[in-house]
């Protein structure tokens, strides 16, 4: 399916109870249960929205992945990934980023244990030399945010499986058209969709897109999904409102 078919068509299914064309704003908290436990895959709205789900369908088709989570801010799903790990853990991040990536992974996660250091990653050949054994995460941002400068994400793929490291893109400035990360050997795609995906600069939204594949670290890309969809569902903002998830399915 081409890009322009995928970001049509993508998740959009016509609705069962009405047959409209275009995904309804579920505007709801909770959901009927014919008895606890059972009911139609959606319980709760922190967790579960079919206006929600439309989105995270879509975004995971542009990106090639085979799931998507949506979060109310581009940093809330950086939040998602970096509580993945532990006190004591590395992050091997590119030098050149969004400084609120670089705030959160250094003023707020620094304080409990997690280590975080930023390096130039122009050349994978420095990459190769700066991994330690507490190095578990390898954060690229390409191109920059501010600077635009690139990153071969092929090239830091090949050497973080070779040392079985988890790697997150932040593919906000290229954006899906233009560059898909899971297909260059990433495991966690990171956007600021408040920024080209929303494009109207009118809605505050983030999302992960992680990739199907065999695990070459401790969770596998699918199980580290579910992880984060239950840290999304302990922060504020979930995922974001059903109106602004329509705004960005719309625009898509």
């Amino acid at each position: 399916m081409k890009f322009a078919t995928k970001a049509i068509h993508a998740g959009v299914e016509p609705d069962p109870s009405t047959g409209a064309v275009m995904t309804p704003i579920f505007q709801t908290s909770t959901y009927v249960q014919e008895a606890p436990g059972k009911h139609k895959g959606f319980e709760y709205a922190r967790t579960q929205n079919p206006t929600r789900s439309a989105l995270e369908k879509n975004l995971a088709a542009l990106e090639n992945g085979c799931d998507a989570i949506c979060f109310g801010s581009g940093l809330a799903a950086q939040d998602a990934v970096i509580k993945l790990f532990a006190s004591g853990d590395e992050i091997l991040a590119v030098n050149d980023l969004y400084g609120g990536s670089y705030r959160q992974m250094v003023r707020v996660w620094g304080q409990w244990g997690l280590k975080s250091r930023f390096i130039d990653m122009y050349n994978p050949e420095n990459l190769e030399r700066e991994i330690d054994p507490d190095t578990k995460l390898i954060w690229v941002e390409t191109p920059t945010n501010p600077m635009l400068n690139i990153v071969d994400i092929a090239a830091v793929c090949r050497i973080a499986q070779k040392h079985g490291i988890m790697v997150c893109v932040d593919n906000t400035f290229a954006s899906p058209y233009l560059q898909n990360p899971l297909d260059l050997g990433a495991d966690i795609v990171l956007h600021s969709a408040t920024k080209y995906i929303g494009g109207h600069s009118d809605v505050v939204h983030g999302c992960l897109i992680v990739k199907d594949g065999a695990a070459r670290y401790k969770n596998s890309p699918p199980a580290c999904a579910a992880r984060m969809r239950e840290r999304r569902s302990c922060s504020q903002l979930p995922g974001v409102s059903p109106k602004s998830v329509k705004s960005i399915l719309a625009r898509l």
